[in-house]
């Protein structure tokens, strides 16, 4: 069926552009035709209206012939309205939509439990088998912490009941059947349920109609495609939910204290899992002694049902609702966003969530995600390829924390037993030393309770990560590192390693384990909460008090997701050689007296992961501003699609030619010529010669000016200079000068005061004596916050500044291993041998070593590192100019902008800039006067204009 014309415009608020018309015929177009397709429209084109007007037409088309809508409403209030049997004590409230499903299909769950226990071995599928180990959480009770908070302090280890943390018996039955069997009887409690294997299989979720998926990267583009939402008619004709993270969506303000997304995760699913329960237990301690014992209370958020019912009859009343306003909401009515944006998914017409909770299998499966025969939109997927394979990197570190003594000792011994170094007085705690230290307490003390399947596991267990412990181990690393010695900094370097799995298995010695079984394992058996769990409970025990008032030493934070931690990097290990790379950075202590060292898999390939979801959807289109080039992509992410048959749509900026100035500036004031490469830009030649430019630029270029440095470490030596030599007043005796602050909470502080400086321009009276400053300077960073998501329209924008070429550093080791992997991409051979002639040895992180692997690359890998850099010039000079009456300048400062293509081994960076940008290039001048002159009548034309109007 095709997208109604008429219908798709009269949804637009205001009559679009000719561009936007097309734009949404491509988009249905797509649609209809399914598959995969790629629509690049400029940022400031009113995209996301587009988008949204095409695609909810599309979707209200193709659901008008399956019967009358109020088949939808019923479907939405049977969810919303209905009142299910509980009370206000009910444990679950998600589970009110769980039950149906399992009522429906009984035999679909037999089936599912019989086909977990297949005996054929496919490592294609070994994500779907082992990845529920993350979700666990989730689906089953943290038994770990039940009872945690209330022990009391002085009861002795003996009297603990430790029956609760005994696992399962577990026997291994043919060594080629590969079958895990559960012993029946036992004391212990069960950790694998039907319900926990329900969630594995998505095409056997229940059907709920036809629906559209939209993703974008930050949570705060989310909440700007909700707002254009709301001023077109489908905000009130489609049922809308917003999905956001724990952290953004929590209003526990005891959990949002905790900081970091990942404490807030496990606090969070701690306390929704930890179950009420009325009647106290009586606990026999032996020898006559009797105490009572209460299961810690859930979240206040979620312990009554009738707000939380109130709350999703009110956000399918209401207009559709952001990441803030279901924040509001919950806080109104006192019960949990998150999970009440979770309960809407399955009524929803339309989807609206970040990256992570699309992209990641885990989460999809987490959330109840059925992509089977939908729309998936993917905004921002100028960097799809890179932030899709990075959700699948595992990274187990060894990092300074603060341990009690007692397990400070247990660490030497530990190390002793691998012949590490003395580490009497040194904090050396980390998520391996306290998985291994809490597997061997936990394999003493049950050693002969255990049966023959379970101690063999937990004993491979500890091989594991006793071997990760010794190739982590550096003979020096208790020794101090001295950042000025060039034999220290030498040896630090060659502390750094890159491997493929079957080399680090091979290496390790570890290559005749089989981890497949070993996840199914740690998945079934629930080892880590019983092994984290009785570790806990004796170190409170051991440290002679109770946790009070719900605190938690860092170490106690870090024991779950230590865990977490090896079973992510086991299960990286369990992909195909070619897929990803292991990097290994050898413990050290560095400079400021902190332990560094990790093990981490690095994903290298998303063809796989991609096809999963292209697999599953009718359709999925990739939009964005600057998507060029597309074959990068496509060889990446669908190398099966060829590249006739990938629907590929562009077109030119909305705003006339005279109203932006795109120049190439090769040189300053002075006659310096600009070359910010990495030997030449620290000169302090080149940073003063940049100063003076911008005091120049203060003079034509009217209200603000927005300057993109290629990192924060660059733009503080710069501002520091300029601030000794004097040149930083001369600036600021013409504009206020404003810098991006490192941390993303400070941003918004930061612009504001920014906005309300140009603002105080526009409002002044010109009557009044003359302003004391012309507008305002902001110091930015390439891949900030502000480069990516903010919009300087008007004159927050009048002129942006790029200083040379963003190139990410050759030193990065994980960055020239996707250059090697992408070199050899065509190839037969190239999966599992890249074609790049350069020495093992010297791929140790060295920025000559990172030179020297781009030189023998001879196309793909360069332009690979080439596209990173353009893209990030490509997104920060595309803040300014965002409607069709916008204009502004763009700077870009570098003689490698100007120089001759016909002289350069690569492409031209400028043949990577946008159409609308390159089009319209004033590509090279004779000196900074012709330059100061090209803006002094452009700025004056249209001051002159804006005077007419």
């Amino acid at each position: 069926m095709e997208c109604q014309s008429d219908n798709k415009l009269s949804a637009f608020p205001f009559k679009p552009y000719p561009i936007q018309i097309d734009f949404m015929n491509s988009l249905c177009h797509s649609l209809n035709k399914g598959g995969i397709s790629m629509l690049e429209s400029p940022t400031g084109t009113g995209k996301t209206l587009s988008i949204i007007c095409s695609s909810l037409q599309w979707l209200l088309d193709r659901k008008k012939p399956r019967g009358p809508e109020t088949i939808a409403d019923s479907a939405f209030q049977n969810q919303v309205c209905t009142d299910k049997s509980g009370s206000d004590d009910e444990p679950d409230w998600i589970k009110n939509f769980v039950v149906n499903k399992d009522n429906e299909k009984p035999e679909k769950k037999k089936k599912k439990n019989l086909g977990f226990k297949s005996k054929k071995r496919d490592k294609s599928r070994n994500w779907e088998i082992c990845e529920d180990i993350f979700n666990q959480g989730e689906e089953e009770a943290n038994i770990y912490k039940k009872g945690q908070n209330n022990f009391k302090a002085k009861i002795d280890a003996e009297k603990l009941d430790e029956e609760e943390f005994l696992v399962e018996e577990y026997e291994t039955e043919e060594e080629d059947d590969g079958k895990l069997k559960r012993k029946a009887g036992g004391t212990s409690i069960s950790s694998s349920s039907d319900e926990e294997e329900d969630g594995f299989d998505d095409d056997e979720e229940q059907e709920s109609g036809l629906k559209i998926y939209f993703c974008s990267r930050t949570h705060s583009q989310l909440s700007q495609f909700v707002k254009e939402l709301r001023k077109t008619l489908f905000a009130r004709e489609l049922k809308v939910v917003c999905l956001g993270s724990r952290k953004n969506l929590c209003i526990n303000e005891e959990v949002l204290k905790l900081g970091s997304a990942t404490r807030i995760n496990e606090k969070c699913l701690e306390l929704q899992k930890n179950k009420r329960i009325d009647v106290s237990k009586m606990k026999n301690l032996g020898a006559g002694g009797r105490v009572q014992t209460k299961a810690s209370c859930r979240c206040p958020m979620l312990r009554k049902f009738k707000p939380q019912k109130q709350f999703r009859s009110e956000m399918s009343q209401q207009e559709p609702l952001d990441i803030e306003d279901l924040v509001h909401l919950g806080d109104k009515l006192g019960t949990c966003p998150y999970y009440g944006s979770r309960s809407m998914i399955n009524a929803a017409d339309l989807v609206v969530l970040p990256y992570q909770s699309l992209l990641s299998k885990s989460s999809r499966e987490s959330l109840g995600l059925d992509l089977k025969n939908n729309i998936v939109i993917i905004d921002e997927a100028h960097n799809l390829a890179d932030t899709l394979i990075s959700m699948y990197d595992a990274k187990i570190t060894i990092s300074q924390v603060n341990p009690s003594p007692h397990f400070q000792l247990q660490v030497q011994v530990l190390i002793d037993k691998v012949g590490g170094p003395n580490v009497t007085g040194i904090c050396l705690m980390s998520q391996l030393e306290q998985v291994h230290s809490h597997l061997e307490m936990y394999f003493q003390r049950f050693h002969n309770l255990l049966g023959p399947g379970n101690r063999r596991y937990i004993q491979t267990m500890m091989v594991l990560t006793r071997a990760f412990l010794q190739t982590l181990r550096n003979d020096n690393c208790a020794s101090y590192v001295d950042p000025t010695s060039a034999k220290e900094v030498s040896r630090a370097k060659s502390s750094l390693d890159s491997m493929a799995i079957n080399e680090f298995l091979f290496s390790l010695n570890i290559d005749n384990i089989n981890l497949v079984k070993l996840l199914q394992y740690i998945k079934e058996s629930n080892i880590i909460h019983k092994v984290s769990g009785y570790g806990e409970k004796t170190k409170s025990l051991q440290k002679g008090a109770a946790l009070s008032g719900g605190g938690e030493s860092d170490e106690e934070r870090s024991t779950f997701s230590g865990f977490q931690a090896l079973a992510g990097l086991l299960l990286s290990l369990t992909n195909n050689n070619g897929d990803g790379r292991i990097i290994i950075s050898r413990a050290k202590l560095t400079c400021n007296g902190q332990l560094e060292g990790y093990l981490k898999y690095v994903m290298l390939t998303g063809e796989k992961i991609f096809h999963e979801i292209v697999n599953e959807a009718h359709a999925v289109i990739l939009a964005g501003g600057t998507l060029q080039p597309t074959e990068e992509t496509r060889e990446r992410l669908f190398p099966w699609l060829p590249s006739d048959q990938l629907h590929f749509f562009s077109c030119d900026h909305i705003v006339p030619s005279e109203n932006i100035l795109p120049i190439a500036v090769s040189h300053g004031p002075s006659g310096q010529s600009f070359d910010f490469s990495f030997n030449s830009r620290s000169s302090s030649a080149m940073v003063e010669e940049l100063g003076l430019l911008l005091c120049n630029l203060s003079i034509p270029v009217p209200e603000g000016i927005v300057v993109f440095f290629s990192s924060f470490d660059y733009e503080v030596q710069v501002y520091d200079a300029w601030k000794a030599s004097g040149i930083l007043a001369r600036i600021t005796k013409k504009k206020r000068v404003f810098r991006e602050p490192r941390r993303n909470t400070h941003v918004e502080d930061v612009l504001k005061e920014y906005k309300e400086t140009i603002d105080a321009l526009s409002k002044k009276d010109p009557k009044d004596d003359p302003p004391t400053h012309s507008g305002a300077i902001l110091l930015a960073v390439v891949g900030g916050k502000i480069s990516e998501g903010i919009n300087f329209s008007d004159g927050m924008g009048r002129c942006i500044v790029m200083v040379g070429l963003p190139y990410p550093s050759p030193s990065d080791i994980e960055l020239m291993e996707r250059v090697k992997h992408i070199e050899g991409l065509g190839d037969s051979t190239s999966c599992r041998n890249p074609k790049v002639l350069v020495n093992k040895e010297s791929n140790n992180g060295d920025v000559q070593a990172g030179f020297d692997i781009l030189r023998s690359c001879k196309r793909r890998g360069r332009d690979y590192y080439e596209n990173l850099c353009m893209k990030a010039v490509n997104q920060s000079i595309g803040r300014a100019i965002r409607h069709k009456n916008d204009y502004a300048a763009i700077l870009l400062v570098d003689t490698r902008f100007a120089s001759d293509a016909s002289k350069r081994i690569c492409s031209h960076p400028t043949n990577k800039l946008p159409q609308w940008i390159k089009g319209r290039l004033v590509s090279s001048t004779d000196n900074y006067g012709q330059v100061h002159r090209l803006l002094h009548q452009f700025f004056k034309f249209h001051k002159t204009r804006g005077t007419s109007w």
